[in-house]
């Protein structure tokens, strides 16, 4: 029944609320929560969705949180829930506090409650679908499976959603099994005729068909970055199981049977390895890479640090390679299914000795799809490893997106791979020899001719025609020339996006990743407060000019991140030689999404509370 004590004002908002759902992980809750997320989205209201789930499988709390904005806002809100759907009697008391005053609590109020377990500055909605699915189900399971559906019924006639954009979904997800269709759509009208029946509908949050959502898809990051693996030429895949990594792999597995099939023979022109364990995994993969195939891993945090020694064999032997680490919160175990950029420092600068390695930093699932095919092409002409840097907000999370774009006229670029023909008319082949300039030396592919070309692989020290040596002047003028190298990857990796107030700013922000819609948000909630600021997300490492001379023409720059130590804004000081004066660390590292809210308060508390000094003091 519907409660308010002490008569609260529920809030009254259209198309711009939070709903969130709290649940037992394996009660069959996650596709109800989803057809919430795509109902709306079917609406032509923009949701943003994300799953909050434990590092178990079945037991634990779960919870499902949808921000609905039709005005597009699609990173986290931050502040209050306002509407929870309270299904787990474990996190009860947590769930009451995170609604917000005078927002609305959905629960089964088959068990009465003291109200004692209630606030008095909220609307409490109680529905019996316990007693409900009990009197209309027979077996354990489908008496759970369909509480769910009855619930979204419900919870569709309290909103206001349009039951069709539901019953479309159920005929798509269940195409072809009419019977189960016909169930659910029962089992919906079941929670929709209740509400009616019993309770005032619809309540101050509703749903209104809008047309925001246009022609953009709805896709998950790693699944994006899989098939942009596909369209960037790759044929070998070993990996780990690890989260929040492993939807990547078993995305590219699906889409190699899709696309990588022989339609003749049905031979299978891909291979697919669920390695032993991480050191396996990579070393599979730069075997691979040597061999001539576009191969990759994914894995997360703890992964990369059991890749270590052999990510140096692929930088010091100059092997392509492709690593996508879907970050997580560490160290060790850590949080495995929290969100967190806490591998930046550590792929960078991955493995002993001095190295640098190239990293890109995708936003959202369309970046996925096209630095997942980038990757390649940079991995084969810069002759490294290549880290595409997802973080699990954006791997196991669905996203609206633009819709992926590929030109079919495209050629994958292999780099500097010396030819048959070459090597017969007698072109000079030294391995590690510079001969453009640029730092990046010719290879060839086993196989290419049948007398020239060979070298020998090693990961000892070498001279320019990979013979092995250790006089000091060659190891340096090797170490030297992987740094050119490194330089020249800043011109190939993607530039930064920079956003310039028309006013101009005194003050700037860096932020790259999954950050960059929460940024969005809270650089319009503080230009509400009067505090304007030039944006800069970096897409890729190393640093292009424009980086550097963003810094530079601002007083002071912001740096968001999502970990402790403010990582990027380490890499930025450290290779840019910038003064760690002019960048100003904003950090979120608990684990869920870095929110617009957070940013515009630290910022602008940060800016009331202490003044900065300005450039001359910085530098002088």
């Amino acid at each position: 029944m519907l409660q308010q004590v002490d008569r609260v004002e529920g809030l009254q908002r259209v198309n711009d609320f939070v709903v969130k759902f709290a649940n037992v992980n394996g009660s069959g809750s996650a596709s109800a929560n989803a057809l919430f997320a795509k109902a709306v989205l079917r609406m032509g209201i923009p949701a943003t969705p994300r799953n909050i789930f434990p590092s178990n499988i079945q037991g634990l709390p779960t919870w499902y949180e949808v921000r609905v904005s039709e005005k597009g806002y699609l990173g986290a809100r931050g502040g209050g829930v306002d509407l929870m759907v309270q299904m787990n009697p474990q996190t009860w008391d947590q769930d009451i506090a995170d609604i917000a005053p005078g927002g609305y609590l959905f629960y089964d109020n088959t068990k009465v409650l003291p109200p004692s377990k209630f606030r008095r500055d909220i609307v409490v909605i109680g529905v019996p679908l316990t007693e409900m699915t009990n009197a209309a189900y027979k077996s354990t399971r489908e008496r759970q499976l369909f509480k769910n559906i009855v619930g979204l019924g419900a919870l569709s006639m309290l909103l206001d959603m349009d039951p069709a954009a539901v019953e479309q979904l159920l005929a798509e997800q269940f195409k072809g099994r009419d019977k189960l269709i016909a169930a659910n759509v029962q089992a919906l009208h079941m929670g929709r005729d209740w509400v009616t029946a019993n309770l005032e509908a619809p309540i101050g949050l509703r749903l209104k068909r809008a047309d925001a959502v246009g022609d953009r898809i709805f896709v998950e990051g790693n699944s994006a970055a899989a098939l942009g693996a596909v369209y960037g030429g790759a044929t070998v895949c070993a990996w780990y199981p690890i989260t929040p990594s492993s939807s990547l792999a078993e995305a590219f597995t699906r889409w190699c049977q899709r696309f990588r099939v022989d339609k003749e023979t049905g031979t299978n022109k891909f291979a697919i390895v669920q390695a032993e364990d991480e050191l396996a995994s990579i070393g599979m993969v730069i075997g691979a890479a040597w061999n001539g195939a576009r191969a990759f891993t994914a894995t997360s945090g703890p992964g990369i640090s059991l890749m270590q020694e052999f990510i140096g064999l692929a930088y010091f032997a100059e092997i392509p390679a492709v690593i996508f680490d879907v970050q997580r919160a560490g160290p060790s175990t850590g949080m495995p299914t929290r969100t967190q950029q806490t591998d930046i420092l550590s792929c960078a600068y991955a493995s002993h000795g001095d190295t640098k390695h190239v990293l890109l930093f995708p936003e959202d699932p369309y970046e996925c799809f096209e630095f997942g095919a980038l990757a390649f092409d940079l991995a084969d002409r810069l002759q490294t490893p290549i880290f595409v840097m997802l973080e699990l907000e954006v791997g196991m999370n669905e996203r609206l997106c633009r819709p992926f774009q590929w030109d079919d006229s495209r050629k994958l670029d292999r780099g500097k791979v010396m030819t048959a023909e070459e090597l017969q008319a007698g072109k000079k082949f030294g391995r590690y020899l510079d001969v453009d300039g640029d730092g990046i030396p010719y290879r060839t592919l086993p196989g290419t001719h049948p007398t020239k070309g060979a070298f020998f692989t090693r990961g000892t020290s070498k001279d320019a025609m990979a013979r092995y040596s250790e006089e000091g002047h060659d190891y340096q003028e090797n170490m030297e020339r992987l740094l050119k190298k490194h330089h020249t990857a800043r011109t190939l990796v993607p530039p930064a996006v920079i956003r310039t107030a028309p006013e101009g700013a005194k003050y700037g922000a860096i932020y790259y990743g999954t950050t960059s819609p929460a940024m969005f948000e809270a650089d319009e909630i503080l230009a509400d407060q009067g505090i304007t600021l030039d944006l800069c997300r970096v897409r890729g490492f190393p640093f292009g000019d424009e980086v550097r001379d963003f810094i530079t023409a601002h007083d002071h720059v912001f740096v968001v991140e999502q970990n402790r130590d403010g990582q990027l804004r380490s890499l930025l000081v450290n290779e840019l030689e910038i003064d760690p004066k002019r960048l100003v660390k904003v950090v979120h590292y608990d684990g869920t999404p870095i929110t617009a809210r957070f940013i515009a308060d630290a910022i602008a508390r940060r800016l009331q509370s202490t003044p900065l000094p300005s450039l001359r003091e910085v530098v002088s």
